[in-house]
């Protein structure tokens, strides 16, 4: 069972994790921690794009020597093929850590899996760590996977002036791989963060055909889109995919007389959060059961 250090130490990988969302795709957004024999923090270390370093490789560098016989927690279970990268599996291996411990085993694994092959190798490992909180960050991913085509969120605002809210969805549109603007235009969400070769934005027209215009999304690399705006083309199109809807509505007086308004949460979703990130209200919520391509 996890200690109390290694609980702090995967929710501290799971915090960077997020550092790595609306680059790290195709690849999921992972982070590592590393604690010495004693279980103090050595070392730490998140996947910033394809093709760089993962999360358990930046860990162990800033640790050194001192991970030997310590613990690594990390938020996805290592990979266990050489891709761009070798295994990371190997890298825990010839480090001779003791114990690992993994939030949510990867799907993608190849052959036995990461976990099996450090456990052959003696080092303990313990699954399931934190899981649903890991989830926070690799649930876009694991959905990408799952479904076969990117997780789609959908942000408009209802009463309020949408050339308004730019500066507020700034954030959001740095945690997705791509983003269509309600002019149209398709960015990514951290312009160039992708890097060579592991990603490209579609270009030319989208189309009116749902299947085509997600396939396009998918083979760019993209886990995660986000659309902008209410009268957004593509959000009508795929209004039947979209997974998660954030809702921008004004604020109003502590009392007021209410003005007529559209259904604010459409009834096939369900509210999971609500907050005041500036001058309005911002809701949140999912839709109960993942979309299918007809």
């Amino acid at each position: 069972m996890a200690t109390p250090n290694e609980l702090t130490a995967m929710r501290r990988a799971i915090a960077i994790s997020a550092q790595g969302l609306g680059t790290t795709s195709p690849n999921p957004p992972v982070g590592c921690v590393i604690l010495d024999r004693d279980g103090i923090p050595v070392g730490e270390g998140y996947h910033l794009r394809k093709g760089d370093h993962h999360a358990e490789v930046n860990a162990l560098t800033a640790a050194g020597e001192r991970a030997e016989g310590g613990t690594a927690v990390v938020t996805l279970e290592p990979c266990n093929h050489h891709g761009r990268t070798p295994p990371c599996r190997q890298a825990l291996i010839d480090a001779k850590v003791s114990r690992v411990l993994i939030a949510v085993m990867d799907p993608t694994s190849r052959g036995e899996g990461g976990a099996a092959v450090l456990e052959q190798a003696g080092i303990e490992v313990e699954r399931g760590v934190l899981e649903q909180e890991a989830l926070l960050v690799l649930g876009p991913w694991l959905h990408s996977l799952r479904t076969g085509r990117p997780h789609i969120t959908w942000a408009y605002s209802v009463g309020i002036n949408e050339g308004h809210s730019d500066q507020v969805l700034t954030e959001l549109r740095r945690t997705h791989d791509l983003v269509i603007r309600r002019y149209g235009a398709i960015e990514e969400g951290v312009l160039g963060g992708h890097g060579e070769d592991a990603f490209r934005v579609p270009t030319g027209p989208l189309g009116d055909e749902p299947a085509k215009v997600v396939r396009d999304f998918t083979e760019s690399g993209a886990r995660s889109v986000l659309i902008e705006g209410s009268d957004n083309e593509v959000a009508r199109l795929l209004a039947d995919l979209v997974d998660r809807i954030v809702i921008d509505v004004p604020s109003t007086p502590p009392s007021s007389v209410p003005t007529p308004a559209s259904k604010l949460v459409p009834s096939e979703f369900r509210l999971v959060d609500a907050g005041c990130p500036g001058p309005q209200v911002r809701l949140i919520a999912i839709r109960e059961s993942a979309g299918t391509i007809s």
